[in-house]
């Protein structure tokens, strides 16, 4: 998992890694797949021991990825509760990484200090997540495996970049590959999930969304692909809500479409399911352009670049201040907030924060239901087209002054 985090005004991203599982069974190397992932894709490493058990043969094994790797590392020594346990904390010494931090992760003690430590030797601009500016816009082609990430990544380069295989998940490494499409450059970051271990298939996902999550931080907007020749998987939803929790804008693909084509009865039929699932399972991003494609053939790849530009467009958009709150006075008028116990929230002013994505803030004399702020965020779409951009609502209570 990834966790957006800040610290000392600092903002930055933790992976969690999920703690290692190690079975008797190539445990080497389902331990060091795991660790080089969450290694490479980090600007820094706190490798997290158990000082009440010590250094076990798996923390070890680590290590030796650790050194190889040349990233800084900071050894955390955890649950050391108090001073008592701090020689627990020494021995960690032997392992060779430099001086041991004790903490107590459930009690925060410590963390204070290390987190201190941690800031000073982290870089201001992540190498891994790097901000371009100026330059092709960014694009992360996303899907579960097999779906075609790869056939549309060769297909829009055309020619064969990425080495493509029935198997799932056969590419390893994102791709970064710069391409014309629609006579524009495009950054195109590629993530399929990282080869597959047969006794590792349930690290599959952890790797994937790993990926995914490297992928979206270096991406402005996202292209979510689905295989319209399956069923809408509940691991497609996870993929389009990482999309939406990272704040980019979304493209959703429609893939494998020329098997649609035939007018025979069962293509009728699951076009027919199709729709239906588009409606209860992708409701949420309805606002999202859909593009109907063959990445195999190439047919309506042309489609892709005006949806992209809609998304990035609105994912840029700003509404000015006197516009905005000319909006949120009439939307009040017309529908006011419901009653809640005698009281009725009002909203002061509002203000549009940021872009990318749009994000507004209320300030409002009560607290403002789910409901009606998305509400808001309908009209909102309604009015200025925000197709293809999450939209943000946050709001600043007020609290009447005591007289």
């Amino acid at each position: 998992m990834t966790y957006k985090a800040e610290w000392a005004d600092r903002r930055f991203s933790l992976v969690d890694t999920g703690g290692w599982e190690p079975d008797a069974r190539g445990i080497d190397r389902s331990v060091a797949a795991q660790a080089e992932v969450a290694i490479d894709l980090a600007d820094m490493v706190l490798f997290v021991v158990d000082a009440m058990v010590g250094a076990t043969s798996t923390d070890e094994h680590v290590v030796k990825l650790l050194r190889k790797s040349g990233k800084p590392v900071f050894l955390v020594a955890n649950k050391i509760d108090d001073a008592r346990q701090e020689p627990e904390a020494a021995a960690l010494w032997n392992l060779g990484l430099g001086e041991p931090h004790p903490v107590s992760a459930i009690h925060g003690r410590g963390v204070a200090d290390l987190l201190d430590e941690v800031l000073k030797k982290l870089p201001e601009v992540s190498a891994v997540a790097k901000q371009e500016i100026g330059g092709p816009r960014r694009v992360a082609i996303l899907g579960r495996p097999n779906v075609g990430k790869s056939s549309l990544l060769n297909k829009a380069a055309g020619e064969e970049r990425v080495v493509v295989n029935d198997l799932a998940g056969t590419t390893r490494d994102p791709v970064d590959e710069v391409v014309e499409l629609g006579g524009k450059m495009w950054r195109l970051v590629d993530t399929a999930g990282i080869r597959r271990r047969v006794h590792m298939a349930q690290g599959a996902d952890f790797y994937a969304s790993l990926r995914t999550s490297a992928a979206l931080e270096k991406a402005e907007v996202a292209v979510v692909v689905l295989d319209v020749s399956e069923t809408i998987s509940e691991q497609d939803v996870r993929i389009i809500d990482l999309v939406l929790e990272s704040g980019r804008a979304l493209v959703l693909a429609f893939n494998k479409w020329d098997r649609l084509n035939d007018d025979d009865l069962e293509n009728a039929d699951r076009r027919r399911y199709l729709e239906r699932e588009i409606e209860q399972d992708l409701a949420h991003v309805a606002w999202a352009p859909r593009v109907n494609i063959s990445a195999k053939t190439g047919r309506h790849l042309d489609k892709l670049v005006p949806a992209l530009e809609t998304a990035l467009e609105n994912w840029d958009r700003r509404i000015p201040t006197g516009k905005f709150n000319a909006f949120l006075a009439e939307l009040v008028a017309e529908h006011p907030h419901p009653l809640r116990g005698g009281k009725q929230p009002r909203i002061l002013f509002g203000t549009q924060a940021s872009t990318r994505p749009p994000t507004f803030v209320l300030f409002t004399t009560g607290f403002l239901d789910p409901g009606y702020r998305r509400f808001i965020q309908r009209r909102l779409r309604e009015l200025y087209s925000f197709e293809g951009t999450p939209i943000v609502i946050n709001m600043r209570v007020r609290e009447k002054r005591q007289r």
